[in-house]
């Protein structure tokens, strides 16, 4: 068993009278859909009228919470939810989990405002293209390029939604079949020549995503890291996100502002020290523990500019920086002061 991964689990069972078909109910608590799926994890969530609407295992699903569960309805019937069961990560106990986070003054926050996160269990692929889009982008923003890649080059899935057609993240074949300009096209900017190095490197069989949640840490993270404009951030992220990695700690800007300001709110330390803290601290749950601190800083603990006294020093540079919405990408950080992290932030 990896470090990171909770010993003790509690397996969530579809009722029995809604277990077969296209709808399923999950009773699980400690689950919460809003703090999940707008956490800046992944990118095809939307919020519509009665639930979240998205695409996971190339099928479309809606969810919606109940008071001591949730439901989720497929377009077509499913005889087997286990795709559902391991995307969500039901079968995590929560309590579990966060009883090994340090006991400390802002997780104890964090867990308090963003109460019911969980980290999910993502498709490889989709999420390494995903962060490889996100270099300089917000979220919002990495939102809109994932959707005009789907629509443009991902295979029709049948929904309940609009014309009743949604489509599928496209699979490495197919973006590896485009061209450059078709890339850009998709508002992929600078990062299509990224992407298109990714996708066939993948199709080819260069890099075999399915393979990294066996390997060593090391060993995985340096192999995404061998690919063009993927580096330590990137690659972190889809270790946690999509490989299971949970004592990774993705270090972005934000993540490094809330280390020194929730941390450290009397001193200037230099993000390499804040690495070494974050190394250390966080347990084998760091990974879930970065999660909850980049959405309490990003969600729950927006205040105005004028409000934060804080600042984040870049290497080698001890003065203040302007001080940006946690929501607005920080692009002039040096390549040293930034690791890894689930937000939109430069990455080369």
């Amino acid at each position: 068993m990896r470090p990171g991964r909770p010993d003790q689990h509690r397996t969530p069972r579809p009722t029995a009278e809604t277990s077969a078909g296209r709808f399923v109910q999950f009773g699980v608590v400690d689950y919460s859909l809003d703090e999940t799926l707008d956490s800046g994890q992944a990118f095809r969530w939307q919020r519509g009228p009665t639930g979240w609407e998205g695409v996971v295992a190339r099928r479309w699903l809606r969810l919606w919470r109940r008071v001591d569960s949730f439901m989720a309805e497929t377009a077509e019937p499913q005889t087997d939810w286990r795709w559902l069961i391991d995307y969500l990560q039901l079968e995590d106990d929560l309590p579990v989990i966060l009883a090994d986070f340090p006991d400390d003054p802002p997780l104890r926050a964090a867990i308090q405002a963003a109460r019911g996160l969980r980290l999910l269990r993502q498709e490889p692929w989709e999420c390494l293209a995903s962060f490889i889009l996100s270099a300089t982008k917000q979220i919002v923003q990495i939102r809109q390029i994932v959707e005009l890649l789907c629509a443009r080059f991902g295979d029709p899935i049948p929904a309940l939604t609009g014309d009743g057609v949604v489509r599928a993240f496209p699979t490495p074949e197919r973006l590896a079949a485009c061209s450059e300009a078709e890339l850009r096209a998709c508002k992929a900017g600078f990062r299509a020549p990224r992407l298109l190095a990714a996708a066939r490197a993948v199709a080819g069989g260069g890099l075999d995503l399915e393979t990294l949640a066996a390997l060593p840490l090391a060993e995985a993270r340096a192999r995404l890291m061998a690919l063009d404009g993927v580096g330590r951030k990137i690659a972190d992220c889809v270790l946690l996100f999509a490989g299971g990695f949970r004592e990774v700690f993705p270090i972005d800007v934000w993540v490094l502002r809330a280390l020194h300001e929730l941390y450290f709110p009397t001193q200037r330390p230099k993000p390499a020290e804040l690495r070494r803290f974050s190394e250390t601290h966080f347990g084998p749950q760091a990974g879930y523990a970065q999660q909850y601190l980049f959405h309490y800083l990003r969600v729950h603990q927006r205040r105005r500019p004028s409000d934060r006294t804080a600042t984040l020093p870049s290497e080698g540079n001890a003065g203040p920086r302007r001080q940006r919405s946690p929501r607005e990408p920080s692009e002039g950080v040096s390549p040293a002061s930034v690791g890894s992290a689930p937000s939109a932030d430069s990455e080369d």
